[in-house]
């Protein structure tokens, strides 16, 4: 599905917002799309751009690059701002393999990306990626976050990605909800295990083991009141009707966070 498809469907399930992927808007502009006919479609949908799924190697350890990731993150930058978003996923591409990296470095790496986010009208949310050897924990995240002592510095967390990477969920009660502007939902089953799952074992909010209840609390309590984006990458919903797929996920989201706040 084309990223028309897609607004088309997040409307018609209800959904208020999008996080496209830049993949799909480059798709987009090289079959002919302009980016403004595209910013009104989603107007025109009653949803807003909450976010964008990019994949610029800023934090890579070669100079060369990572001033390649920092353009193409300017790049990336540039079509989330013509579609009207503000904001940009940053997750640790380019260093997912690598161990022992100073994280005085990588926050110092994060800090030019939210310097040249200031430039650009876009903030650079620093993701974690629980599968990945550098940023996988919430505490290498806060760490780089807090470090690099920017004003627009701020977190893209994911309920599957903490599990993943082996944080204990008590430790979001450490992220402000200032700092942070879209928090990725999904769930988890008990098995695969920690150590052997992967995305596509994601399931729907509620239709898994994740503390859903106390994650959602804790955001409230912390003070967020940004975005709730579902996130899942299971195979067996790509099966399906992508409409009905949709709106399941959209009523099951919005259950799970019923009952937490009942």
């Amino acid at each position: 599905m084309d990223i028309v498809g897609a607004i088309e469907v997040a409307a018609k399930a209800g959904y208020t917002g999008i996080e496209p992927w830049i993949g799909e808007l480059d798709t987009y502009v090289k079959g002919g799309g302009v980016l403004a006919d595209l910013r009104k479609r989603i107007v025109d949908a009653g949803l807003v751009v909450e976010s964008a799924i990019g994949f610029a190697a800023f934090l890579a350890e070669d100079d060369q690059e990572r001033q390649k990731g920092l353009e193409e993150a300017r790049r990336c930058m540039g079509l989330v701002r013509d579609i009207g978003g503000t904001r940009i996923a940053a997750p640790p591409v380019g260093v997912t393999d690598k161990t022992g990296l100073d994280p005085l470095k990588l926050s110092a790496r994060y800090r030019a990306l939210c310097e040249l986010g200031a430039q650009e009208g876009i903030l650079p949310q620093l993701e974690l990626w629980g599968f990945a050897k550098t940023l996988a924990r919430m505490g290498e995240v806060a760490f780089v976050g807090i470090e690099a002592a920017h004003p627009s510095a701020c977190f893209l967390l994911d309920v599957y990605h903490i599990f993943k990477g082996g944080s204990d969920f008590e430790g979001l009660g450490m992220f402000a909800g200032s700092r942070m502007h879209n928090f990725h939902v999904n769930d988890y089953p008990a098995n695969p295990p920690r150590e052997t799952i992967n995305d596509a074992a994601r399931v729907y909010p509620g239709d898994g083991i994740a503390p859903l209840t106390k994650i959602f609390r804790t955001l409230r309590d912390n003070g967020y009141r940004g975005a709730v984006s579902l996130e899942l990458f299971n195979r067996d919903y790509w099966k399906q009707d992508a409409l009905e797929v949709a709106k399941t996920g959209y009523d099951k989201t919005k259950a799970a966070l019923a009952k937490a706040f009942v």
